[in-house]
């Protein structure tokens, strides 16, 4: 007789800032759990400081069994809030989207997200370094590691380089 059993990825809703300890937790008890990390900026004062955050705040992944997985301790784990359901049924989560996840991932496990492809005239905001906050005009790539950028600092244009890491777009 053939095994009806099908294993599948489902949406985990964690406490605040808990999202590690619960996958923790799910793991601990033997649940195969998934968190993507990105690298993220976070201003701390005056800086810019690079951080590892979940890529979904508050969301993880848990791959159950629908036949032989025991469901009812997830809810009670230490970090997890609930399933995330739609109705009465848990929200499935393909199995594509997962593997694109992993297969994304550097090797320290964290999220590899390319910085924006600015376009020559697009305004962008410098986020890290002596102008940092200062809104520019993006002009073009001059290499590998750096861009220029048009900036006006008391009435004039300036021509400066910076990383691109250094820029995000401006909304």
């Amino acid at each position: 007789m053939m095994d009806a059993s099908v294993r599948h990825w489902y949406l985990v809703f964690s406490k605040p800032r808990q999202e590690r300890l619960a996958l923790e937790n799910l793991a601990r008890q033997g649940y195969e759990a998934y968190l993507p990390l990105m690298r993220h900026r976070r201003r701390r004062g005056r800086r810019w400081v690079p951080t590892v955050e979940p890529m979904f705040p508050r969301y993880l992944f848990i791959h159950l069994d629908t036949l032989h997985d025991n469901w009812a301790p997830i809810r009670s784990t230490i970090g997890v809030s609930t399933l995330v359901r739609f109705g009465h049924e848990p929200a499935r989560v393909p199995d594509a989207l997962i593997a694109c996840f992993r297969e994304r991932e550097d090797e320290n496990g964290i999220q590899r997200i390319p910085p924006p492809d600015f376009r020559p005239g697009d305004r962008v905001r410098i986020v890290d370094g002596p102008f940092a906050g200062y809104e520019a005009i993006y002009q073009a790539r001059t290499g590998k590691e750096r861009v220029e950028i048009l900036l006006r600092i008391a009435g004039s244009a300036t021509r400066i380089q910076l990383a691109p890491g250094a820029l995000e777009p401006v909304a």
